[in-house]
């Protein structure tokens, strides 16, 4: 079943004959399902990046650097 030696010894002669049967009647998704989830699981599609992408990274960033000396400079007392 899962192959763990600490498991393993525990198991009764009963249990193991159900895990054996229990994981023979296991089913399977077809090949065209597992095709498809592994296509959409590698690419996750983001599509085009927004207009002005780095403009409005500059902004943000620009921004948070003033509100930084704006910090900056309210804690030292100066504003």
């Amino acid at each position: 079943m899962n192959g763990d030696p600490e498991i393993e010894p525990e198991l009764t002669a009963s249990e193991r004959a159900l895990g054996e049967q229990l994981q023979a009647a296991r089913q399977v998704p077809g090949a065209a399902f597992r095709g498809a989830l592994s296509r959409h699981l590698t690419d996750p599609g983001y599509g085009p990046r927004p207009i002005r992408l780095r403009v409005t990274v500059s902004g943000y960033l620009a921004v948070g650097g003033a509100l930084l000396v704006l910090g900056l400079l309210q804690a030292t007392g100066t504003l």
